[in-house]
Protein backbone atom coordinates (compact mmCIF):
# COMPACT_ATOMS: atom_id res chain seq x y z
CA UNK A 1 0.00 0.00 0.00
CA UNK A 2 2.14 2.70 -1.30
CA UNK A 3 -0.14 5.48 -0.50
CA UNK A 4 1.15 4.95 3.07
CA UNK A 5 4.69 6.44 2.36
CA UNK A 6 5.31 9.89 2.69
CA UNK A 7 8.59 11.34 0.79
CA UNK A 8 8.22 15.36 1.12
CA UNK A 9 7.91 16.56 -2.38
CA UNK A 10 6.23 19.48 -4.45
CA UNK A 11 4.29 18.53 -7.34
CA UNK A 12 3.19 20.89 -10.35
CA UNK A 13 -0.11 18.96 -12.25
CA UNK A 14 -1.22 19.49 -15.83
CA UNK A 15 -4.18 19.41 -17.16
CA UNK A 16 -5.82 19.75 -20.68
CA UNK A 17 -7.88 16.93 -21.05
CA UNK A 18 -10.78 18.70 -22.32
CA UNK A 19 -11.89 22.50 -21.94
CA UNK A 20 -9.88 23.56 -18.61
CA UNK A 21 -6.53 24.28 -18.81
CA UNK A 22 -5.88 23.99 -15.30
CA UNK A 23 -1.80 23.77 -13.07
CA UNK A 24 -1.90 23.28 -9.35
CA UNK A 25 1.14 22.78 -7.31
CA UNK A 26 0.58 20.18 -4.48
CA UNK A 27 3.22 19.08 -1.58
CA UNK A 28 3.18 15.65 -0.58
CA UNK A 29 -0.17 14.16 -2.32
CA UNK A 30 -2.33 16.27 -0.14
CA UNK A 31 -1.71 20.03 0.30
CA UNK A 32 -2.75 21.81 -1.97
CA UNK A 33 -0.79 24.93 -2.60
CA UNK A 34 -2.79 26.47 -5.54
CA UNK A 35 -4.72 25.67 -8.06
CA UNK A 36 -5.35 27.47 -10.77
CA UNK A 37 -7.90 26.91 -13.37
CA UNK A 38 -8.69 28.53 -16.90
CA UNK A 39 -11.96 27.75 -18.21
CA UNK A 40 -13.56 28.31 -21.94
CA UNK A 41 -16.95 27.87 -21.12
CA UNK A 42 -17.42 31.57 -22.73
CA UNK A 43 -15.84 29.97 -25.96
CA UNK A 44 -18.05 26.84 -26.31
CA UNK A 45 -21.46 27.96 -25.21
CA UNK A 46 -22.81 29.19 -28.30
CA UNK A 47 -21.93 25.81 -30.15
CA UNK A 48 -24.25 23.74 -27.18
CA UNK A 49 -21.14 21.67 -26.19
CA UNK A 50 -16.85 21.73 -26.75
CA UNK A 51 -15.06 22.65 -30.22
CA UNK A 52 -12.13 20.91 -30.27
CA UNK A 53 -10.26 23.08 -32.27
CA UNK A 54 -10.71 26.19 -30.42
CA UNK A 55 -10.33 24.37 -27.11
CA UNK A 56 -6.95 23.82 -28.33
CA UNK A 57 -6.14 26.92 -29.26
CA UNK A 58 -7.53 28.58 -26.34
CA UNK A 59 -4.96 25.60 -24.00
CA UNK A 60 -1.69 26.97 -26.09
CA UNK A 61 -2.84 30.72 -25.41
CA UNK A 62 -3.38 30.35 -21.66
CA UNK A 63 -1.21 27.46 -20.46
CA UNK A 64 2.17 29.11 -19.48
CA UNK A 65 0.34 31.72 -18.31
CA UNK A 66 -1.26 29.38 -16.04
CA UNK A 67 1.71 27.41 -15.40
CA UNK A 68 3.36 31.05 -13.95
CA UNK A 69 0.14 32.08 -11.90
CA UNK A 70 0.33 28.41 -9.94
CA UNK A 71 3.77 29.04 -9.13
CA UNK A 72 3.22 32.42 -7.92
CA UNK A 73 0.28 31.47 -6.42
CA UNK A 74 1.81 28.69 -4.56
CA UNK A 75 5.07 31.20 -3.85
CA UNK A 76 7.30 28.09 -4.89
CA UNK A 77 10.22 28.47 -7.26
CA UNK A 78 10.60 26.29 -10.15
CA UNK A 79 13.59 25.41 -8.91
CA UNK A 80 11.76 23.92 -5.75
CA UNK A 81 9.55 22.36 -8.27
CA UNK A 82 10.35 17.83 -7.23
CA UNK A 83 7.98 16.40 -10.11
CA UNK A 84 6.03 17.50 -12.70
CA UNK A 85 2.80 15.61 -13.31
CA UNK A 86 0.53 15.37 -15.96
CA UNK A 87 -3.02 13.97 -17.75
CA UNK A 88 -2.01 11.57 -20.80
CA UNK A 89 -5.46 10.59 -21.34
CA UNK A 90 -8.27 10.09 -21.64
CA UNK A 91 -9.13 13.03 -23.27
CA UNK A 92 -9.62 15.02 -26.31
CA UNK A 93 -5.95 14.13 -28.20
CA UNK A 94 -4.84 17.73 -29.50
CA UNK A 95 -5.51 19.25 -26.11
CA UNK A 96 -3.69 16.12 -24.62
CA UNK A 97 -0.44 17.09 -26.51
CA UNK A 98 -0.28 20.53 -25.67
CA UNK A 99 -0.35 19.27 -21.64
CA UNK A 100 1.90 16.81 -22.34
CA UNK A 101 4.08 19.11 -24.66
CA UNK A 102 4.14 21.66 -21.61
CA UNK A 103 5.38 18.57 -19.10
CA UNK A 104 8.20 17.50 -21.17
CA UNK A 105 9.11 20.94 -21.78
CA UNK A 106 9.58 21.86 -18.25
CA UNK A 107 11.04 18.67 -17.75
CA UNK A 108 13.77 19.03 -19.61
CA UNK A 109 14.29 22.79 -19.32
CA UNK A 110 14.44 22.79 -15.18
CA UNK A 111 15.91 19.09 -15.37
CA UNK A 112 12.77 17.25 -12.88
CA UNK A 113 11.38 14.24 -13.27
CA UNK A 114 7.83 14.13 -15.39
CA UNK A 115 5.00 11.69 -15.26
CA UNK A 116 1.66 10.92 -16.75
CA UNK A 117 -1.54 9.80 -15.28
CA UNK A 118 -4.48 8.63 -16.24
CA UNK A 119 -6.97 11.61 -15.98
CA UNK A 120 -10.12 9.46 -14.88
CA UNK A 121 -8.46 7.60 -11.55
CA UNK A 122 -7.22 11.63 -10.75
CA UNK A 123 -11.05 12.17 -10.55
CA UNK A 124 -11.35 9.61 -8.00
CA UNK A 125 -7.92 10.38 -5.86
CA UNK A 126 -9.91 13.69 -6.14
CA UNK A 127 -12.19 12.38 -3.68
CA UNK A 128 -9.48 10.29 -1.83
CA UNK A 129 -6.79 13.75 -1.41
CA UNK A 130 -8.21 13.96 1.98
CA UNK A 131 -10.11 11.53 3.14
CA UNK A 132 -9.64 8.05 4.80
CA UNK A 133 -8.70 5.46 2.82
CA UNK A 134 -10.98 2.72 3.54
CA UNK A 135 -10.45 -0.04 0.67
CA UNK A 136 -12.57 -2.58 -0.55
CA UNK A 137 -14.00 0.59 -1.56
CA UNK A 138 -16.44 1.30 -4.90
CA UNK A 139 -15.56 4.17 -6.67
CA UNK A 140 -18.36 6.42 -8.96
CA UNK A 141 -16.93 8.53 -12.42
CA UNK A 142 -19.40 10.84 -13.35
CA UNK A 143 -18.80 13.53 -16.05
CA UNK A 144 -19.47 14.86 -19.16
CA UNK A 145 -17.10 12.14 -20.91
CA UNK A 146 -17.63 9.52 -18.28
CA UNK A 147 -19.87 7.41 -15.79
CA UNK A 148 -18.65 3.95 -14.56
CA UNK A 149 -18.06 1.69 -11.12
CA UNK A 150 -15.35 0.19 -9.90
CA UNK A 151 -14.11 -1.74 -7.28
CA UNK A 152 -11.16 0.02 -5.48
CA UNK A 153 -8.61 -2.43 -4.11
CA UNK A 154 -6.01 -0.04 -3.62
CA UNK A 155 -4.74 3.33 -4.74
CA UNK A 156 -3.96 2.54 -8.37
CA UNK A 157 -5.48 -0.53 -8.36
CA UNK A 158 -8.97 -1.21 -9.38
CA UNK A 159 -11.64 -3.52 -11.12
CA UNK A 160 -14.31 -2.09 -13.60
CA UNK A 161 -17.56 -3.53 -12.84
CA UNK A 162 -20.00 -0.89 -14.56
CA UNK A 163 -20.26 1.95 -17.36
CA UNK A 164 -22.90 3.32 -19.55
CA UNK A 165 -23.31 1.64 -22.82
CA UNK A 166 -24.09 4.84 -24.43
CA UNK A 167 -24.04 8.46 -22.78
CA UNK A 168 -22.24 9.60 -19.80
CA UNK A 169 -24.72 11.49 -17.49
CA UNK A 170 -23.16 14.68 -17.60
CA UNK A 171 -23.73 14.63 -21.32
CA UNK A 172 -26.75 13.46 -20.81
CA UNK A 173 -27.31 16.58 -18.56
CA UNK A 174 -26.18 18.85 -21.32
CA UNK A 175 -28.64 17.76 -23.67
CA UNK A 176 -31.47 17.89 -21.93
CA UNK A 177 -30.67 21.60 -21.19
CA UNK A 178 -30.30 22.34 -24.62
CA UNK A 179 -33.75 20.66 -25.36
CA UNK A 180 -35.35 22.98 -22.94
CA UNK A 181 -33.40 26.04 -24.47
CA UNK A 182 -30.35 26.41 -21.86
CA UNK A 183 -26.77 26.98 -22.90
CA UNK A 184 -23.80 24.87 -22.07
CA UNK A 185 -22.81 23.73 -19.93
CA UNK A 186 -26.09 21.79 -18.82
CA UNK A 187 -25.63 20.09 -15.64
CA UNK A 188 -25.45 23.44 -13.30
CA UNK A 189 -28.62 24.85 -15.12
CA UNK A 190 -30.71 21.49 -15.01
CA UNK A 191 -29.69 21.69 -11.00
CA UNK A 192 -30.91 25.16 -10.92
CA UNK A 193 -33.92 25.19 -12.63
CA UNK A 194 -35.03 21.42 -10.59
CA UNK A 195 -34.59 22.92 -7.38
CA UNK A 196 -37.47 25.57 -8.07
CA UNK A 197 -39.85 23.00 -7.76
CA UNK A 198 -40.62 20.11 -5.24
CA UNK A 199 -42.42 17.26 -7.49
CA UNK A 200 -43.51 16.48 -10.97
CA UNK A 201 -46.14 15.82 -13.38
CA UNK A 202 -43.61 14.10 -15.77
CA UNK A 203 -42.32 10.74 -15.28
CA UNK A 204 -39.07 9.43 -16.45
CA UNK A 205 -37.43 5.59 -16.72
CA UNK A 206 -33.30 4.77 -16.75
CA UNK A 207 -32.13 2.13 -19.13
CA UNK A 208 -31.25 -1.15 -17.68
CA UNK A 209 -28.63 -3.59 -19.33
CA UNK A 210 -29.76 -6.96 -19.29
CA UNK A 211 -27.82 -9.58 -16.86
CA UNK A 212 -25.43 -6.24 -16.25
CA UNK A 213 -26.80 -5.19 -12.94
CA UNK A 214 -24.40 -1.93 -12.99
CA UNK A 215 -24.13 -1.00 -16.11
CA UNK A 216 -26.05 2.31 -17.28
CA UNK A 217 -28.16 3.69 -20.24
CA UNK A 218 -29.00 7.29 -20.88
CA UNK A 219 -29.71 7.45 -23.96
CA UNK A 220 -33.31 5.94 -23.95
CA UNK A 221 -34.08 8.48 -21.14
CA UNK A 222 -32.50 11.26 -22.98
CA UNK A 223 -35.38 10.04 -26.00
CA UNK A 224 -38.05 10.18 -23.38
CA UNK A 225 -37.48 13.70 -22.37
CA UNK A 226 -36.90 14.62 -26.12
CA UNK A 227 -40.67 13.41 -27.13
CA UNK A 228 -41.84 15.08 -24.18
CA UNK A 229 -40.50 18.52 -24.98
CA UNK A 230 -41.33 18.20 -28.64
CA UNK A 231 -44.06 15.64 -29.12
CA UNK A 232 -43.82 12.48 -31.28
CA UNK A 233 -42.18 14.41 -34.30
CA UNK A 234 -39.57 14.81 -32.09
CA UNK A 235 -37.25 15.71 -35.81
CA UNK A 236 -38.91 18.93 -36.18
CA UNK A 237 -36.91 20.48 -33.76
CA UNK A 238 -39.60 22.60 -32.76
CA UNK A 239 -40.65 22.54 -29.01
CA UNK A 240 -43.92 22.28 -27.91
CA UNK A 241 -45.24 25.16 -26.05
CA UNK A 242 -43.53 24.86 -22.35
CA UNK A 243 -44.37 27.15 -19.61
CA UNK A 244 -41.56 27.63 -17.32
CA UNK A 245 -43.25 25.46 -14.88
CA UNK A 246 -43.09 22.50 -16.89
CA UNK A 247 -39.73 23.28 -17.89
CA UNK A 248 -38.61 23.22 -13.93
CA UNK A 249 -40.67 20.02 -13.53
CA UNK A 250 -39.26 18.17 -17.27
CA UNK A 251 -35.65 18.88 -15.63
CA UNK A 252 -36.80 17.88 -12.07
CA UNK A 253 -37.90 14.35 -13.26
CA UNK A 254 -35.20 13.86 -15.39
CA UNK A 255 -32.10 14.89 -12.68
CA UNK A 256 -34.38 12.25 -10.32
CA UNK A 257 -34.25 9.67 -12.27
CA UNK A 258 -30.26 9.84 -13.82
CA UNK A 259 -29.03 10.32 -10.37
CA UNK A 260 -31.57 7.92 -8.60
CA UNK A 261 -30.58 5.14 -10.82
CA UNK A 262 -26.26 6.46 -10.01
CA UNK A 263 -27.30 5.84 -6.53
CA UNK A 264 -29.16 3.03 -6.64
CA UNK A 265 -26.65 0.75 -8.73
CA UNK A 266 -23.88 1.79 -6.28
CA UNK A 267 -25.49 0.78 -3.88
CA UNK A 268 -26.30 -2.44 -5.02
CA UNK A 269 -22.55 -2.91 -5.74
CA UNK A 270 -21.28 -1.67 -2.47
CA UNK A 271 -23.53 -4.59 -0.64
CA UNK A 272 -22.35 -7.39 -3.47
CA UNK A 273 -18.36 -6.19 -2.91
CA UNK A 274 -18.82 -5.36 0.56
CA UNK A 275 -17.71 -2.00 0.50
CA UNK A 276 -16.10 0.16 3.12
CA UNK A 277 -16.58 3.26 1.86
CA UNK A 278 -17.61 5.29 -1.48
CA UNK A 279 -15.40 7.76 -3.21
CA UNK A 280 -17.21 9.99 -5.89
CA UNK A 281 -15.50 12.05 -8.36
CA UNK A 282 -16.03 14.30 -11.82
CA UNK A 283 -18.34 17.06 -12.35
CA UNK A 284 -21.53 15.68 -11.56
CA UNK A 285 -20.23 14.93 -8.14
CA UNK A 286 -20.73 18.72 -7.21
CA UNK A 287 -24.31 18.19 -7.91
CA UNK A 288 -26.28 19.10 -4.26
CA UNK A 289 -29.09 16.63 -5.25
CA UNK A 290 -26.97 13.95 -6.17
CA UNK A 291 -25.17 14.15 -2.45
CA UNK A 292 -28.59 14.61 -0.81
CA UNK A 293 -29.77 10.70 -2.50
CA UNK A 294 -26.34 9.39 -1.45
CA UNK A 295 -26.93 10.54 1.99
CA UNK A 296 -30.79 9.02 2.02
CA UNK A 297 -29.74 5.68 0.46
CA UNK A 298 -26.36 4.66 1.59
CA UNK A 299 -26.33 5.27 5.55
CA UNK A 300 -24.10 2.88 6.86
CA UNK A 301 -21.40 3.05 4.38
CA UNK A 302 -19.10 6.74 4.17
CA UNK A 303 -19.45 8.77 0.69
CA UNK A 304 -16.60 10.86 0.30
CA UNK A 305 -16.49 13.70 -2.09
CA UNK A 306 -14.10 15.94 -4.21
CA UNK A 307 -12.98 19.15 -2.06
CA UNK A 308 -13.95 22.52 -3.06
CA UNK A 309 -12.71 23.11 -6.70
CA UNK A 310 -12.14 19.39 -7.10
CA UNK A 311 -14.89 18.41 -8.62
CA UNK A 312 -14.16 19.74 -12.19
CA UNK A 313 -11.43 19.18 -14.02
CA UNK A 314 -8.15 20.33 -11.96
CA UNK A 315 -4.15 20.07 -11.87
CA UNK A 316 -4.07 19.73 -8.21
CA UNK A 317 -5.92 15.77 -9.00
CA UNK A 318 -3.33 15.75 -11.35
CA UNK A 319 -0.53 16.27 -9.03
CA UNK A 320 -1.93 14.50 -6.30
CA UNK A 321 -2.25 11.45 -7.88
CA UNK A 322 1.44 11.62 -9.87
CA UNK A 323 2.75 11.74 -6.12
CA UNK A 324 1.58 8.48 -5.88
CA UNK A 325 2.60 7.05 -9.36
CA UNK A 326 5.66 8.45 -8.84
CA UNK A 327 6.75 6.81 -5.65
CA UNK A 328 5.35 3.86 -6.66
CA UNK A 329 7.44 3.57 -10.02
CA UNK A 330 10.68 5.19 -8.30
CA UNK A 331 10.91 6.88 -11.02
CA UNK A 332 9.47 8.96 -13.91
CA UNK A 333 8.31 8.15 -17.57
CA UNK A 334 10.21 9.28 -20.40
CA UNK A 335 10.59 11.49 -23.19
CA UNK A 336 9.13 9.14 -25.50
CA UNK A 337 6.01 8.89 -23.24
CA UNK A 338 2.48 9.51 -25.80
CA UNK A 339 -1.12 11.09 -25.12
CA UNK A 340 -3.95 8.50 -25.55
CA UNK A 341 -7.43 10.07 -26.48
CA UNK A 342 -8.54 6.42 -25.02
CA UNK A 343 -6.97 5.09 -21.87
CA UNK A 344 -8.43 2.49 -19.27
CA UNK A 345 -8.25 2.25 -15.71
CA UNK A 346 -5.41 -0.01 -14.52
CA UNK A 347 -6.48 -3.19 -13.83
CA UNK A 348 -6.14 -5.15 -10.72
CA UNK A 349 -3.96 -8.77 -11.08
CA UNK A 350 -6.10 -10.50 -9.01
Amino acid sequence: MFYEIIIPMLVLGIETTCDETACSIVKDGKQILSNVIASQHDIHSQYGGVFPELACRRHVDVILPVITQALEEANVAQEQIDLISVAKGPGLIGALVIGMNAAKGLSMAWNKPFIGVNHVEAHLYAAMMNAPLEFPAIGVVISGGHTFLVEIIDVGSYRLIGTTVDDAVGEAFDKVACMLGFPYPGGPIIEKIAETVTSSNYSFKAGQVKERPWDFSFSGLKTNVLYTIRGQDAESRETLSLSEQQKAEIAYAFQETALSDIVKKTALACKHFRAKAVYVGGGVSSNQTLRKLFQRELRDIPVYWPGKGLSLDNGAMIAGLGYHLYLKQGKGDTLDLMPAARLPLLQASL
